[in-house]
């Protein structure tokens, strides 16, 4: 049966209201990518600065031979970032399938911090021993409190001086739009041919650096710096991912809304001239009596 006037009316400005939810969210996409981007960009040259500094200080100093401990109740320490939001296709599903399958080959007792909902509550349904859920940011502003949060909570793992392994694992953007790829970055231990790549690195300044006070203290605070800086680009790297993923959701919920709006437009307009045809039929009917 067809439908009447007034209810193809009320779908196709329903569908109109949904479209204009949608090139808001598409809008909204967009511009989340690019500044998460270039947050990442800006963050090269600051990354650099600690790189010079970490060289300055291990050519000064020995090699750190404070290796990862090993054995299966060592803490082993992991960040996974997820999305608490919808709209973004398999973004949690396939991050939390390759969560799953490379734990597997990690030893040791895994202490697993989450950002985001959503993927807290895949990888609890996964049987993980999860220590904390963390809010994903809602814009750059929030990527440094989010990051100064995930140092303190793992911190204590490091209390004893030795560095216990940590994993980062994180959607990373692809070289297509809306294309991202699950990845798994082991940020510590600083292990010993990292180290002897920098310190071996050729300084280009005119004099040989060299640090003011202890070079102990120092390279410390520019390993920390340099833990800060490999969080905030992981995390911003994986919001540029899920903006990105659901930029592409946009687009194609946008060209299936035209497509559903242009069907019901056609519709509407048919059935509203066959009605004006009958309201015709009828009055010539009427004046022919």
């Amino acid at each position: 049966m067809a439908e009447s006037l007034e209810a193809l009316r009320s779908r196709v400005d329903s569908a109109v209201d949904l479209q204009a939810v949608v090139r808001t969210m598409k809008a909204m996409s967009a511009s989340g990518i690019t500044q998460y981007e270039n947050a990442v960009s800006a963050l090269d040259g600051y990354f650099e600065t600690v790189e010079q500094g970490l060289v300055a200080c291990l050519k000064q100093t020995e090699l750190l031979h404070n290796a990862a401990k090993s054995g299966e109740h060592v803490p082993v320490a992991v960040i996974v970032f997820g999305s608490d939001q919808g709209l973004v296709g398999q973004f949690n599903d396939t991050l939390a399938e390759f969560v799953q399958q490379k734990l597997t080959d990690i030893t040791g007792e895994k202490k697993i911090w989450v950002v985001g909902e959503r993927m807290y509550g895949h990888l609890q349904d996964a049987d993980l021993a999860l220590e904390h859920c963390f809010n994903v940011p809602g814009s750059v502003d929030g990527v440094t409190p989010l990051v100064g949060e995930l140092l303190l909570a793992t911190e204590h793992l490091w209390e004893t001086g030795e560095q216990s392994p940590l994993y980062l694992f994180h959607q990373r953007p692809g070289k297509l739009s809306g294309q991202y790829k699950p990845r798994m970055h082991q940020l510590l231990p600083l292990d010993l041919r990292w180290q002897k790549a920098l310190q071996e690195q050729v300084w280009t300044g005119p004099s040989l650096p060299e640090t003011l006070g202890s070079t102990g203290l120092t390279l410390r605070a520019l390993v920390r710096e340099y833990l800060f800086v490999s969080l905030y680009q992981t995390c911003a790297e994986s919001l540029a991912s899920e903006n990105s993923s659901r930029l592409v959701a946009m687009q194609r919920a946008e060209k299936n809304i035209e497509e559903m709006l242009a069907g019901l437009q056609h519709e509407y307009h048919h059935q509203r001239q066959e009605a004006i045809d009958e309201e015709l039929f009828d009055l010539v009917a009427g004046f022919g009596e």
